[in-house]
């Protein structure tokens, strides 16, 4: 199975670092600029789980062929240069594996690719690029789930199940694997909302005089929007979230809002501004989250200003 890994930061460079670890054909679709970093140092991982040095194999745009998976993991903001770049990667038999956040891109990948060739994904884990550019993961928590969107199994699911098995990396091949999606964008819209609002990380926000009620009023107003647009959420999925968000560490920031820190893009407009379009057209109101989406505006006016 020939897998192509499109970039290779935090979440692609540690799952395709993984597989490439355990011995798998695993290529890094990356820019000049990470390529030069690459073919200097290697693709270093820092992992909990066990370090990582490789030398990866890599292409670049200018140098196209056809692989069987596509690990999609880019930031939002970047998904229309990236599909624009994998367009001589994908044939009629790759799968498109999409690991980003939200369900926005679901939508512009089906467009671009059709829908046969986009499966569903997400993943679980915790990490960032340090000055070197190496991949620092520090969560327990190392998980990628893949499955069809239909429901139905597939020979291409259960072999990039048979690749993942071999690795150090959780892994499901789900057959639900839309409800997961959903759940988990419930989830990291709340904690990214929470998080970037109050520039702290989740544990200080619940340690809070009224944290708690705050974050679980936010995450219903969420809830109520995915129910009115008929989301495929879990029972008892505010719940079950509330008690994870207890779980985590008391220092655990979202990736946003690490993002927000590093004056970087955010993804205000994928997550919470996509909601909040849905929400519009239900003819609903949600004020937590049109005051989550306003205060994320204002950053990107003052990045946009800094940059000047």
């Amino acid at each position: 199975m020939k897998i192509l890994v499109v970039g290779a930061g935090g979440v692609g460079g540690y799952f395709g670092a993984r597989l490439a670890e355990s011995g798998e054909d695993v290529t890094f679709l990356v820019r000049e600029k990470r390529a030069k970093r690459l073919r200097e140092d290697g693709l270093v991982v820092k992992s909990i789980h066990g370090d990582i040095h490789i030398q990866p194999a890599l292409v670049t745009k200018e140098t196209p062929r056809i692989f069987d998976v596509v690990l999609l993991s880019t930031k939002a903001y970047h998904l229309q240069e990236v599909m624009e770049d994998l367009t001589g990667f994908v044939g009629e038999e790759t799968v498109i594996v999409p690991l980003l956040n939200g369900f926005a891109h679901v939508e512009q990948l089906e467009m671009k690719f059709g829908a046969e060739r986009v499966s569903g994904g997400l993943c679980f884990i915790e990490t960032t690029l340090n000055e070197h550019g190496h991949i620092i993961q520090t969560s327990g928590v190392h998980k990628i789930t893949f499955g069809e969107r239909t429901g139905i199994d597939s020979e291409r699911m259960d072999k990039l199940e048979q690749a993942f098995a071999k690795t150090k990396a959780m892994y499901k091949n789900s057959d639900h694997v839309l409800r997961d999606m959903w759940n988990k964008y419930l989830f990291i819209t709340t904690l990214s909302s929470v998080t970037t609002l109050t520039r702290a990380p989740i544990g200080a926000v619940l340690a809070s005089k009224g944290g708690e009620q705050f974050v679980e009023a936010l995450m219903i107003e969420i809830k109520m929007v995915m129910d009115a647009i008929e989301a495929p959420l879990s029972e008892n999925i505010v719940q079950r979230h509330m008690e994870t968000m207890h779980k985590q560490d008391y220092g655990m920031k979202s990736s946003m809002q690490r993002d927000m820190e590093k004056g970087l893009h955010v993804e205000g407009d994928h997550l919470q501004g996509y909601l909040l379009q849905k929400a519009k057209e239900q003819g609903m109101r949600c004020p937590y989250l049109e005051a989550v989406y306003q205060n994320l505006k204002v950053y990107e006016v003052q990045k946009n200003k800094r940059s000047l």
